[in-house]
């Protein structure tokens, strides 16, 4: 048997053709409540490191969703990613309704929100 994911992702946006973003940012998700899905925004600013075509800077980033015990439900990112700003689609189909928590981590920077499940 085939086990589903709980959840799905859904990367359905980057701009780095923009101003380069100066801060670390996490946006609200939204919608919020949402049922079963919602978009988190979040920029990766200018910072040093090693570079990519174009001469963008690489920052390891990781974004991940968590339940109100802690227990980690989703990975939605986990990557190197250039300067920009990211938009990525959690779908969390098999989830149940209820509180939970994405984490923005790139570096020694941390951003943490609440979001909820209202089905």
């Amino acid at each position: 048997m085939v086990e589903q994911p709980l959840y799905d992702i859904v990367y359905t946006g980057v701009n780095e053709n923009i101003n380069k973003p100066l801060n670390f940012s996490l946006s609200q998700n939204f919608p919020n409540p949402f049922n079963p899905t919602t978009k988190i925004k979040y920029s990766i600013p200018v910072e040093t490191g090693h570079s990519a075509a174009g001469g963008s800077s690489l920052q390891q980033v990781l974004l991940k969703v968590y339940d109100v015990i802690g227990n980690e439900v989703a990975v939605l990112v986990n990557e190197e990613q250039p300067t920009g700003e990211y938009e990525v689609e959690f779908s969390a189909n098999r989830l149940s309704s209820g509180v939970y928590f994405y984490q923005l981590t790139q570096g020694s920077n941390i951003i943490i929100k609440k979001m909820v499940l209202l089905r």
